[in-house]
């Protein structure tokens, strides 16, 4: 049985009182709009909130159960952003602190704190998603060497909180483009000679993954030959574009250049190879545009973007059908609030995400 939730990473609060309100601003109606008897969340907290609530089992307990009395259960925690994440500019800075600085552990020791306190009774494991070590400049051997020991602690971290928990609490480590582990490929290379299965596996974004334009059944094989798991999907859909020098195609995709976070670029060409560009700007002045174009911008996955542009749903369906086991499936379309034109219904768009992808996605095997 595959879980069914949606990532609150879409919403700024960074403060207890703020989550709150978020609950009942945000996820509770969209629980009531969905018509579901329980809407899972993929939590979002800030460092300094994940830190107060893992000191404070009663403060935990509590938030779990206004999570209960809104007909609410987090199944997953969003730990790559450390905070501020709807600054005005975000772009480089969700990648710091990275797994070669001691925040990082702390930050995921919280995190899995806090999960195993919220998780609902009959969830049988959790899961925490991060980021795929750093942003890839700089690196060096011995920042590879300080992540895979950081990592190594954080293992042990998450045995000791399972054991207490009685139930597993896995790390998922997320690759995406223009990181240290920028693909599938990278983070199975990376992961598998270093790592514990039992406690970490990976994340497998679809939006990330169709922009790599990797195959979505051969990125999976891959992780299970490995002897590692997709630990959760986070179901999101990315741009696509086949003709990036058409100029129609080339003023939608300007309106998609905003200025809170980065939009990498990968440009197929004819050989096969892809190239890339960090972010969208530099990719409309800079690649040569003489293949289809997918760009890093988590488009909703119920809706069509317009014309020429297309998204990329069809790898998050083979995703989602190629991972065999139960894992959780969490919506992670952080970008509506920058979504070109404004003035979106958050409740309602997400709403319709979940309604989508419940459908489209998981049928009889959803259980949210």
């Amino acid at each position: 049985m595959t879980r069914l939730c949606y990532s609150t990473n879409v919403h700024p609060a960074e403060d207890l009182p703020g989550i709150l309100r978020q609950l009942d601003g945000f996820a509770a109606p969209i629980r009531e709009r969905t018509g579901f008897d329980r809407l899972g969340l993929g939590l979002w907290l800030a460092a300094g909130t994940a830190a107060e609530l893992a000191a404070d089992p009663a403060l935990l307990r509590q938030l779990r159960g206004e999570l209960a009395a809104r007909g609410l259960a987090a199944l997953t925690l969003n730990a790559f952003p450390y905070g501020g994440f709807h600054q005005p500019v975000v772009k480089h800075a969700v990648y710091r602190p990275d797994w070669t600085e001691p925040a990082r552990a702390r930050y995921t020791a919280d995190c899995a704190t806090v999960l195993a306190g919220l998780l609902p009774d009959d969830a049988d494991s959790g899961s925490l998603s991060t980021l795929p070590l750093a942003w890839r400049r700089p690196w060096s051997a011995a920042a590879d060497r300080a992540a895979e020991e950081a990592l190594r602690r954080t293992e042990e971290t998450l045995r000791t909180v399972s054991a207490r928990a009685g139930r597993p609490i896995r790390l998922a480590v997320e690759p995406e483009p223009g990181c240290v582990l920028d693909t599938v490929a990278d983070a199975v290379r990376w992961l598998a000679p270093r790592v514990d299965p039992e406690y970490v596996g990976l994340c497998l974004d679809t939006c990330h993954l169709a922009v790599s334009f990797a195959d979505p059944d051969k990125a999976v094989a891959s992780i299970e030959r490995a002897g590692l798991a997709v630990v959760k999907i986070q179901a999101s859909a990315a741009l696509h574009v086949d003709d990036p020098a058409d100029p129609a195609a080339r003023r939608l995709l300007a309106d998609y250049a905003e200025p809170r976070y980065l939009h990498q670029v990968r440009e197929l060409d004819a050989s096969g190879q892809v190239l890339a560009a960090d972010d969208l700007p530099p990719a409309l002045d800079g690649l040569p545009a003489r293949g289809p174009w997918r760009v890093h911008f988590h488009v909703p996955l119920h809706a069509a973007p317009p014309g020429p542009l297309r998204s990329t749903t069809e790898v998050l369906r083979a995703a989602v059908a190629a991972v065999r086991d139960r894992t959780v499936l969490e919506v992670e379309t952080y970008t509506w609030p920058v979504l070109p034109g404004g003035g979106t219904d958050i409740v309602a768009g997400i709403a319709a995400e979940l309604t989508w992808a419940k459908s489209e996605l998981l049928d009889e095997r959803v259980n949210p």
